[in-house]
């Protein structure tokens, strides 16, 4: 099948491409044809955000959003940033990037649902359900579009009944937006050496619950950060609670992937938090709806890669647009992916120009506000480096006296993966039983995260050498896969008969894409399984 444009993947970046794209064809008369491809059952399936939305991308998208119904229902009317410790919390002046006065607390999922109905009728083909499972080059070593992977392919790797195969879709251009450690875009990074200027990536891993509690204890617009514990002052984290409409409210934990301590369990982590004095009482009496995590971008700035290559573009957190600070990043996304249509449909435009690279994009998001708004957040997340209390001097002064324009930027030199230490360097943590009622295990969770994986199908993660999770993950990290997937997908079993051997639940997977980061060495590789696989979230 071929196509002007192709763009893989169905969140807030690609489908901003998307409509931008089928836009400038209408306003100038040309007719391109616009292909996106998402990966879960359906847009916003596999879409899991906190999420407070500022609404300035979405203002230059459709200025008539709100006469067109898009689902930011709930305006942001409170904000407080708590300080935690163990049975204490302290309320402290909000930092002046988690003011949220103009924002709306929404479901992302929905939101890019409704999107998703504009593209549409704007003219976007969307195919849910199908993965892209490979990049597709020409003679010249363009990119040339992307292939499906086949369906209906058994555990022992052989064709079932029900086999179909694969489509190839080339585009002129292609649009990655697969969201953070996109797995054709790790291949992207290597074939073309897109992070060889900048800084490495470095990752957090965002868990969250959506809840229905009691009225009296529901505030619609309340929104509620905090930092401390249950964390040491050496591990970067942090937690939020918005309040819905509807008597809901989301609880979250965003924990940096740069920790220490192998073993550090960041589910038993966000458990543990949900029973400090001052956050259970809103849980109380309530009932858990759903559970969902993901991985984020958190690098900023200077680990932004090389945006173009011949025959395709970056956008959103594939890139890793998030703004830190602010914990936010479905504006940055979504502006990243108008800049990089914008900058395609210029290219598209010009005769003789297929397969060609679409360089202006750099310079189209370097005269934004997008990247001003990076630019004065770069140092707030490497400061952390200095612990809590030393990052949040330096945020202050950064934030009130260099108003972001401070004259160094400071440097990410490590990948997450390596920040691992030994684990006979720590003592093995305790974390507390679950009661069912606030607290939960992780079965349960990936219950309630309406996760489906064929049964005979090949395991899409994949160890790059079989013995390395005994030889090196066991006897030098105590297995801390075991600890760091919220989803329960690795367990060591054998231990009693003195015959440890990695077991892999690949059907619990939420692609949460943290064991591809944090594997002390990356000997874990994530794949696609097949489409339309992985959990299917509501409301998320």
């Amino acid at each position: 099948m071929e196509y002007d444009v192709v763009v893989v993947g169905g969140g807030p970046s690609g489908l901003a491409a998307a409509i931008r794209l089928k836009q400038l064809s209408a306003q100038t008369g040309q007719d391109l044809s616009v292909c996106l491809l998402e990966k879960g059952s359906e847009v916003g399936a596999h879409i899991l955000s906190g999420a407070v939305i500022e609404p300035r991308a979405l203002e230059e998208l459709f200025p008539d959003w709100k006469e067109r119904g898009a689902p930011l229902n709930t305006e942001a009317k409170k904000d407080q940033f708590l300080l935690l410790t163990e049975t204490e919390s302290v309320q402290l002046p909000t930092p002046p990037q988690m003011h949220n006065a103009g924002n709306y607390i929404v479901s992302l999922g929905n939101v890019c649902r409704w999107l998703a109905q504009q593209a549409e009728e704007l003219g976007v083909e969307i195919y849910p359900g199908f993965a892209a499972a490979e990049v597709l080059y020409d003679e010249d070593g363009a990119v040339k579009g992307v292939a499906t992977g086949d369906m209906g392919i058994g555990k022992d790797g052989e064709k079932t009944d029900a086999w179909q195969p694969g489509m190839e879709l080339w585009a002129k251009q292609t649009v990655f937006a697969e969201g953070c450690r996109g797995s054709l875009t790790k291949t992207l990074f290597d074939r073309f050496e897109l992070r060889r200027d900048c800084d490495v990536q470095t990752y957090g891993i965002g868990i969250k619950e959506l809840w229905e509690v009691a009225p009296e204890q529901h505030e619609a617009g309340k929104i509620v950060h905090t930092v401390g514990w249950p964390l040491k002052n050496d591990t970067y984290g942090g937690t939020f609670l918005y309040h819905l409409e509807n008597n809901q409210v989301v609880v979250g934990f965003v924990l940096g992937l740069d920790y220490q301590n192998p073993y550090l369990s960041p589910f038993e982590e966000f458990q543990r938090f949900k029973t400090h004095p001052a956050i259970r009482k809103t849980f109380e009496g309530g009932r858990r709806l759903s559970y969902g995590a993901r991985a984020l971008s958190e690098g900023g700035l200077q680990s932004l890669p090389k945006l173009t290559f011949p025959g395709g573009v970056l956008v959103g957190d594939t890139a890793g647009f998030l703004n830190m600070p602010k914990i936010k990043g479905t504006h940055t996304a979504m502006k990243s992916g108008m800049l990089a249509a914008e900058s395609v449909f210029e290219l598209l435009c010009c005769e003789g120009q297929e397969g060609k690279e679409a360089k202006a994009y750099q310079g189209k998001f370097e005269k934004s506000w997008l990247f001003d708004e990076l630019h004065r957040a770069r140092n707030i997340r490497p400061s952390f480096r200095w612990g809590l209390w030393g990052a949040m001097a330096y945020a202050a002064l950064d934030t009130y006296l260099f108003r972001g324009k401070a004259p160094w930027t400071m440097r990410h030199k490590h990948s997450d993966h390596e920040c691992l230490r030994p684990a006979d360097e720590f003592s093995p943590i305790s974390y507390p039983k679950p009661d069912g009622k606030l607290t939960f295990d992780r079965l349960s969770s990936v219950f309630i995260s309406n996760v489906n994986h064929g049964e005979d199908q090949p395991p899409h993660l994949k160890l790059k050498n079989a013995a390395v999770p005994i030889e090196v993950n066991l006897a030098r990290y105590a297995a801390p896969e075991q600890r760091y997937c919220p989803a329960g997908v690795y367990e060591i079993v054998g231990l009693d008969e003195a015959e440890p051997r990695l077991q892999i639940n690949a059907q619990n997977c939420v692609h949460c894409k943290t064991c591809d980061i944090k594997d002390p060495t990356q000997n874990i590789n994530w794949t696609t399984p097949e489409g339309g696989g992985g959990p299917n979230y509501p409301n998320m």
